[in-house]
């Protein structure tokens, strides 16, 4: 199906199309339909009910644009978004299944690949752990690194993504440094924060191509952001990770946890045994812990040595690393949380931590 739609002129063709026509970048990222404009005319062709959306907010877009009002990139966002409610659709899922939007639960296992293979969880605590995700809108996955905590939240998200059942992936890390002092970084912002958000881009590389994840970005459909900019947001029909979050403070983690919107998931990801702040007992992801253990609809979800799928060296060293977790605050004070909030959760320490 396609259809052709009248274009303003002037400032108001900017106002509708965004700037380097960044509204259109949208539409076509979130419902997976073919944009172009060219002589005052937009044509829109793709799967008839994903048309029938974005030319329901391409005539919106136009209606705020004979007003003077400029939509801005949540605007649009939420348009879609109550586009897609109305009309029961959402993008077109790859695998051509009808997507639920709003609903991150699918059925059957997840369609990502890296490297030419399907990612799945390998053990059964990470299974447990994507179960949770799929069937939960706030997920702690806690554990020590190679364990996949932050890998398989990627992948549940892309998968999410890609089935129509969000609108956008939201990847957020705090900015702390591991126990070294960069100094003055040079560059804008976005120079100065990429380091810290890596991690995060390359577990999303792995799953999607270079142009791809180019695209999304620049549709804001992803968006790879510091966690200091999340302040006064609020997400909808989105999943949104947090990881390294052992290095957030309490204060933290309340603003980012009540920045979830309607039709959204937050998964947060993070190990007590590599906390960089001053005071480890001040971490936001131990104090989540043992306030939210028992709310209704938050899962946390607990990763071991024993899960570890890099390099064989990794697993040992994790376990000769966890001998000493006695003598770390923040191991401490999460098991201390979690025995408090649900006992037998976890083994009973021993020695000097009981």
């Amino acid at each position: 199906m396609d259809v052709t739609i009248s274009v303003p002129q002037g400032h108001e063709q900017i106002q509708m199309l965004g700037s380097a026509q960044r509204n259109l970048k949208m539409i076509r990222e979130a419902l997976g339909v073919q944009v172009h404009s060219r002589d005052g005319r937009i044509r829109v062709s793709g799967d008839p009910a994903a048309v029938v959306v974005a030319r329901g907010v391409l005539e919106r877009l136009a209606q705020q644009a004979r007003k003077g009002r400029a939509p801005t990139r949540q605007d649009v966002l939420d348009m879609i978004s109550e586009g897609t409610s109305r009309s029961g659709s959402g993008a077109p899922a790859t695998s051509g299944a009808t997507p639920n939007p709003g609903s991150g639960a699918w059925e059957g296992s997840l369609e990502v690949y890296a490297g030419g293979r399907s990612v799945r969880p390998k053990t059964e605590n990470q299974e447990a752990y994507v179960e949770a995700i799929r069937t939960k809108d706030l997920v702690f996955g806690i554990g020590p690194a190679g364990t996949g905590k932050t890998y398989l939240a990627v992948a549940a998200a892309v998968h999410m993504l890609r089935e129509g059942r969000v609108q956008r992936l939201m990847l957020v890390r705090p900015a702390v440094e591991a126990g070294e002092k960069l100094g003055f970084l040079p560059g804008d912002i976005e120079a100065k924060v990429n380091p810290y958000l890596r991690p995060l881009l390359d577990a999303l590389h792995d799953m999607m191509d270079y142009n791809s994840i180019r695209r999304l970005i620049e549709s804001d459909v992803v968006e790879v952001a510091p966690l200091a900019f999340m302040r006064g947001r609020t997400l909808n029909n989105a999943v949104v990770i947090l990881d390294e979050a052992q290095n957030t403070t309490r204060g933290q983690m309340q603003m980012f946890l009540t920045r979830m919107g309607h039709g959204s998931k937050m998964i947060v990801t993070g190990d007590t045994t590599q906390i960089d702040l001053p005071d480890p007992r001040q971490s936001g992801l131990v104090d989540a812990a043992r306030l939210l253990m028992r709310v209704r609809g938050v899962e946390f979800c607990t990763l071991t040595g024993r899960d570890v799928v890099r390099h064989e060296l990794v697993q040992r060293i994790v376990e000769a690393y966890g001998h000493e977790d006695g003598r770390d605050e923040g191991s401490r004070e999460l098991r201390r949380a979690l025995r408090e909030s649900a006992p037998g959760m976890i083994d009973e320490p021993t020695g000097e931590d009981a």
